[in-house]
């Protein structure tokens, strides 16, 4: 340990705490040989500092050290929860708490120390009996009454990570004031002598941990059957669909959904229905990247499959791929929640179901055409920060404020979709079974979904829209990420490829500025956060944010032509808009020097 020099004494005490005695073997061993094999740098990742708890909770890479996902951190973070709950629940009855877990890494042994130490504090516990989808939580939570939940996931991100979601008694993750409660009281938790935690299968035995049964997945899959609108048009217009979970939970709830809703012709994809948090044969685990899609894609040719589906690897997700004109067509989040979101629309507008006062909800960062489409069918349309957390709140708030506006649909660009309140989180069970729904429809009236889409385009006009990531890793990248923002900010480029910026929002301050002069135009009504919106004079967009879960910033970037005559028009558009993308996109990070 001597010959071995840290940046921080505190980072030297936390690698020397972690090999005492007192620390888990597993724990000790894996820092010690770190020390032993001189692992400098390593060891200074991993303890510079404690892995923070969020809003949404913690993401992080797994293994040894306090800015690491493992054991230690899921205790003393738990037990701040559980002491916070104690506190501020706000329903009667006993305490109780839903966790559910992937198929990631340590993902059960995470839930069950989740569970054990909710169960020492004399809360009950009710956890899933094997993987199963972040939505199913959701619901959990909600069917049971409970004041809290967890989800044990990192969603989409690299085999290396892990996570752990907090949830409220609405089943929707936590937001103000409870999300700052809740750091406050983990930021309390400094070792684990302060945690209180039983053994697992001891708290089974008493009764204080329940194992979820079958009827728990039969009421969730009754109450995502129950969105369907138009059941009689999938029996009558057959859709054949290829579906791959890309070795996730999504195949123990998306194909007993799909069958329930009526699809016979269903092939999901065997090797990646195999849970494995090395996602062996996916190309990635994120199914907003097309080649998550490749190998369900094959499967759909040698299938003569219509449509192929695939959720991510916590099943709140889905991408989606369509064969058209004899190929299959890639379509983006943004996309698909504009025609799904005019699909329920219009769908309930002609069964006589569509409330007087419908509500849909998107987030900043999702395309405008969503707005357009709202306004069409007189629905009431709402803007919130990104995170699906803010999506459910507005639900609430348009409850609580007697608004008689009914929350239909929820959506945003990464592709999270939810229809309905049977969870208050995003869905990629209803989701699929919703967009195969949708297909059979369009195949009732000799459509694909891209003919779909062309459609709306035809109505509200062309528009391209997509999102740059730069992965900056580490103290050094947290640091560049801290200031390439600050530098946005205060240094914001007055032209992005000669086009003028007319606006700049930044929803830091809560501030409309010229684009130009800086001039105060206005103000906006969001909760505070580190985004910032780019205006141009011929309507472009540009937004830039960090990561909430990941060491990245993302680029946000939005493109428009004018309103077509014809089809041919449309897609002559489309095809002038893909050729600005890379260019649009370059002027925009050199201008705000992030081209590097």
């Amino acid at each position: 340990m001597a010959k071995l020099s840290f940046s921080s004494p505190d980072t030297a005490r936390r690698v020397e705490e972690w090999m005492s005695d007192g620390m888990e073997p597993s724990m000790r061993a894996e820092v010690r040989a770190l020390v032993e094999a001189g692992e400098t740098k390593e060891l200074e990742e991993r303890f510079y500092k404690t892995l923070e708890f969020g809003t949404g909770g913690l993401r992080g890479l797994t293994g040894a050290g306090t800015n690491r996902m493992n054991r230690i951190v899921v205790a003393q973070a738990t037990q701040g929860l559980a002491t916070y709950v104690l506190a501020n629940a706000e329903k009667p009855g006993p305490i109780r708490a839903a966790i559910a877990h992937d198929s990631r890494h340590f993902s059960r042994e995470f839930a069950e120390t989740a569970a054990a130490v909710l169960a020492a504090n004399g809360i009950v516990v009710h956890i899933c009996p094997e993987i199963r989808p972040t939505p199913w939580l959701s619901f959990a939570v909600r069917r049971l009454g409970c004041h809290t939940g967890i989800v044990v996931t990192a969603s989409h991100n690299p085999k290396d990570y892990n996570g752990y979601k907090v949830y409220w008694d609405d089943g929707s993750q936590v937001v103000p004031p409870h999300d700052k409660g809740i750091i406050a009281e983990v930021n309390r938790v400094t070792g684990m002598d302060q945690v209180k935690i039983m053994d697992f299968e001891d708290g089974v035995a008493q009764g204080v941990i329940q194992i979820a049964g079958a009827d728990m997945d039969a009421a969730y899959l009754e109450a995502v059957r129950r969105q369907s609108l138009q059941p009689d048009v999938i029996a009558a217009n057959p859709v054949r669909i290829a579906y791959t979970p890309l070795h996730g939970v999504g195949g123990t709830m998306v194909p007993a959904a799909l069958e329930q809703w009526g699809f016979e012709q269903v092939w999901p994809e065997v090797e990646q229905m195999k849970p494995d948090g090395n996602f062996p044969t996916a190309a990635s685990p994120n199914p907003e990247e097309g080649k998550a899609l490749e190998r369900a894609i094959e499967l759909a040719r040698e299938t003569g499959g219509d449509l192929v589906l695939a959720t991510d690897p916590d099943a709140d997700r889905l991408g989606i791929a369509v064969r058209h004109d004899g190929k299959y067509r890639l379509v983006t989040g943004n996309q698909l929640l504009c025609m799904l979101g005019d699909y329920i629309l219009r769908t309930r507008q002609a069964l006589g179901t569509l409330p007087a006062k419908a509500g849909i909800v998107s987030t900043i960062v999702t395309t405008p055409l969503l707005r357009a489409v709202a306004e069409k069918y007189g629905a009431a349309y709402a803007e919130v920060l990104t995170g699906f957390k803010w999506i459910a709140k507005q639900a609430r708030d348009w409850d609580a404020a007697g608004t008689g506006i009914e929350f239909l649909y929820g959506t945003e660009e990464s592709y999270g979709y939810l229809i309905g309140r049977h969870a208050m989180d995003k869905d990629g069970v209803v989701a699929s079974c919703l967009t195969a729904e949708m297909a059979a429809w369009l195949k009732s009236r000799g459509m694909t979904i891209v003919d779909y889409l062309e459609e709306l385009y035809l109505e509200h006009g062309p528009r391209t829209e997509w999102q740059k990531s730069v992965t900056m890793p580490g103290m050094d990248g947290a640091e560049r990420i801290a200031k390439l923002m600050k530098n946005l900010m205060e240094n914001p480029p007055r032209a992005i490829g000669g086009k003028k910026v007319v606006q700049r929002v930044r929803i830091d301050t809560g501030e409309i500025l010229d684009g130009q002069t800086d001039a105060k135009l206005g103000t906006i009504d969001l909760p505070k956060s580190n985004v910032v919106v780019f205006d141009l004079e011929d309507g472009s967009r540009a937004i830039g944010r960090p990561s909430g879960t990941e060491p990245k910033i993302k680029f946000y970037f939005f493109l428009r032509a004018e309103r077509q005559r014809d089809i041919e028009g449309v897609r002559s558009a489309l095809a002038n808009l893909e050729k600005q993308r890379d260019e649009f996109q370059g002027a925009f990070l050199e201008a705000i020097g992030a081209n590097a």
